[in-house]
């Protein structure tokens, strides 16, 4: 897989200049096998409404740029403590960051020639987003592969992701939205109507404990799903598999009784991994998952002879 998006400092276009609908982009991937049939290009947006401990992007969460700061790669120059317009730098044995003063207008970005700092966004257009789709659209034709909208929510900017998705429908070019689920209903079904094929994360059936550990309450994303099965939508449920989180047993006869009733027979059970897990330190965040062992590839199986055995099609990884 190939990243063809490069991090930099990016200003919001200006309401006079701006593109309709522009997004914020935090990568664009392309080559991608994960993300759906075929090879595709995974646009992934910036912003998300849950919270999820084991969340591996963490950098997709706000909607808004954040700088994210290599520590070991700091010479200690001060060039981007003398650049920040806001003072929100300082250099001592380290440089240190006042978050509060920050306003994530990129200087530091700018100014650092050691590459310590980038910025975790980029303002796009539709256009210049399909220019990058459009390189590999002969991939896409020979695969049947074709442009999956990941996050983040890609459901958290709206219009953006309508834009897009007409875009790729007029160009025939498949589409997969890669979704939480906690996303405004008519939303939901008015997109649903565009998109060739759903990659539904569904993590936890208690209310309480999707609360806790992703800090929504799960009613949202069970009817959002109920809605695209009823309305014979393709989908295919994904299901982190996060130790001493939802890999007991209550909650797999739940997942599994409630996946049942929808008639959905297609999971994909994605293994916890402690990848991305640096990004916490670099965004000056907590990492709640410390201490938590990924799933041994014999877990993973149990998890997926069990559900087989209940009727569903089930692959590791996804």
């Amino acid at each position: 897989m190939e990243s063809v998006y490069q991090l930099g400092a990016q200003r919001k276009p200006s309401r006079e200049s701006a593109p309709a609908a522009p997004g914020l982009v935090f990568n664009i991937m392309r080559f991608s096998l994960h993300d759906g049939p075929g090879i595709r290009t995974t646009v992934f947006l910036k912003g998300c409404p849950l919270r999820c401990w084991w969340c591996h992007n963490p950098e997709s969460q706000l909607p808004e740029p954040e700088v994210i700061y290599h520590e070991e790669r700091c010479i200690r120059c001060g060039d981007c403590v003398r650049a920040c317009p806001e003072g929100a730098l300082q250099l001592e044995q380290r440089v240190i960051d006042d978050r509060g003063l920050c306003q994530r207008c990129g200087e530091c970005v700018n100014a650092c020639s050691a590459d310590v700092r980038e910025l975790a966004v980029r303002w796009m257009s539709v256009p210049e987003v399909m220019t990058e789709v459009l390189k590999d659209q002969i991939f896409f034709d020979e695969s049947g592969g074709g442009i999956t909208i990941s996050g983040g929510e890609p459901l958290a900017q709206p219009a953006f992701v309508e834009a897009l998705l007409a875009d790729c429908r007029a160009r025939r070019i498949r589409i997969v939205l890669d979704t939480c689920g906690f996303a405004d209903s008519i939303l939901m079904r008015r997109v649903s109507e565009k998109v060739d094929l759903f990659l539904y994360d569904l993590k936890l059936m208690d209310s309480e404990r999707h609360l806790r550990f992703t800090g929504a309450k799960n009613d949202l994303i069970l009817r959002n799903l109920k809605m695209l099965a009823e309305r014979g939508n393709a989908v295919i449920v994904r299901i982190p598999i996060i130790p001493g989180v939802n890999d007991d047993s209550d909650n797999m006869d739940a997942l599994s009784g409630f996946l049942s009733s929808l008639h959905l027979r297609q999971i994909d059970l994605l293994p916890y991994h402690r990848i991305g897990s640096d990004k916490y330190h670099r965004l000056h965040l907590s990492y709640r998952m410390e201490g938590v062992v990924p799933p041994t590839a014999e877990q993973m199986e149990t998890i997926a002879v069990r559900l087989k055995h209940d009727g569903f099609r089930v692959r590791i990884g996804g």
